[in-house]
C-alpha cells in the first residue's frame, strides 16, 4: 500500500466496528495517524486501534457519545491533542431506526437526527478551529438519501439527504479556505448491523441491487481513501454512491 498519506492526521467518528474500522485501518494502511470515537465497547475499539498501529503509525480511541455535542467537541479537541492536527475527519457515526410512520417514536426521530446530522455539524464546526488548507472532510451518508424502496425507512432516508444538502452549502463556506467536504453514500454493506445473510438481504439482492451482493467495509473504506488523498483535491460538494447498482 502506497503511503499517501503519510504525516496526515484523520478522526474517524463511530470507529471501532463495521465501515467504521475498515476506514481506521485503510488510512493508517496508508500511512494517516488516527483517532477513532467509540460509545461502548472499548475491546472493539482497542482491536481497531491495535489493527491500526500494526501499520507503525499512531491510533488512539476516545470514548463519546455523538448524541452529546459538548462530547463531540472534546472528542475532537483530545485528537487534535494527541495526533498533534487533524487534517482529516471523517463523520462515520449513525443510527438506524426503521418503523413504520404511524408508531414512529419522537425519541427515535430525535436521536436519529442528533447522531445522523448534528453531530455532524457540531464535529465539522469544531474540526475547522484546526484544520489548514488542503484539511478534507468526509461524511458517511447512505444510498438511501436519493432512494428508498421499502417502507419503514422515511426518517432515516430524510437524515441521510440531509447531509446531501448540507455538504453542498459547506463546499461553498470551505472552498475558500482550501477544505473539501463530501459524502460517501454506501448501499447494503456487509456488517453485523446489516448482514448479507439474512432474509433481508436476499430480498435486497434478488429484488433491488444490480449486483445481486452485498459490498464489503473495505470498498467503502477505499472510497473514503481516495477522497482523503491528494488526488480528489478537486472533488469538493459531491455525494458518490457506491451502491451495487441499487440506485440504478
Amino acid at each position: 500500500m502506497s503511503l499517501t498519506l503519510q504525516n496526515k492526521h484523520a478522526l474517524i467518528t463511530g470507529g471501532s466496528r463495521g465501515i467504521g474500522a475498515a476506514i481506521v485501518r485503510r488510512l493508517a494502511s496508508e500511512g494517516a495517524d488516527v483517532a477513532l470515537t467509540y460509545v461502548s465497547k472499548p475491546d472493539l475499539a482497542a482491536e481497531t486501534v491495535k489493527a491500526a498501529q500494526a501499520f507503525g503509525v499512531k491510533a488512539v480511541a476516545i470514548q463519546a457519545d455523538s448524541t452529546d455535542a459538548d462530547a463531540t467537541v472534546a472528542a475532537v479537541e483530545q485528537a487534535d491533542g494527541e495526533l498533534g492536527g487533524i487534517d482529516i475527519l471523517v463523520n462515520n457515526a449513525g443510527i438506524a431506526v426503521m418503523g413504520p410512520i404511524d408508531s414512529y417514536r419522537l425519541e427515535d426521530f430525535d436521536r436519529t437526527w442528533a447522531v445522523n446530522v448534528r453531530a455532524v455539524f457540531v464535529a465539522t464546526q469544531a474540526v475547522l478551529r484546526h484544520m489548514q488548507t488542503g484539511g478534507r472532510i468526509i461524511n458517511i451518508g447512505s444510498c438511501n438519501a436519493e432512494r428508498m424502496p421499502f417502507a419503514g425507512g422515511a426518517v432515516y432516508a430524510m437524515s441521510k439527504a440531509a447531509l446531501v444538502g448540507l455538504v453542498k452549502g459547506l463546499a461553498r463556506d470551505l472552498g475558500t479556505r482550501g477544505i473539501t467536504i463530501n459524502n460517501v453514500q454506501p448501499g447494503p454493506v456487509d456488517t453485523d448491523m446489516n448482514p448479507a445473510d439474512s432474509a433481508f438481504g436476499e430480498m435486497l439482492r434478488t429484488q433491488v441491487m444490480a449486483l445481486p451482493r452485498y459490498g464489503t467495509v473495505d470498498e467503502i473504506a477505499a472510497m473514503v481513501a481516495y477522497l482523503a488523498g491528494p488526488e480528489a483535491g478537486f472533488v469538493t460538494g459531491a455525494s458518490l454512491t457506491i451502491d451495487g447498482g441499487f440506485n440504478a
